[in-house]
């Protein structure tokens, strides 16, 4: 098994200890974390574009 089989397991599984975040907009599960000009934790959908924090 490749490598990124296990990842993309692990990310449908949630096993990876992460919360799954999904755009409020679209519903999408294409969401990019990012961090703002004041250091702060925002997210971006890469589907619809819309941001939130």
């Amino acid at each position: 098994m490749s490598a990124s089989s296990i990842d993309d397991d692990a990310l449908r599984a949630g096993t990876d200890g992460s919360a799954r975040l999904n755009c409020p907009s679209c519903g999408s599960s294409h969401v990019a974390q990012v961090l703002g000009d004041n250091g702060g934790v925002s997210y971006v959908c890469t589907a619809c574009g819309h941001s939130w924090s």
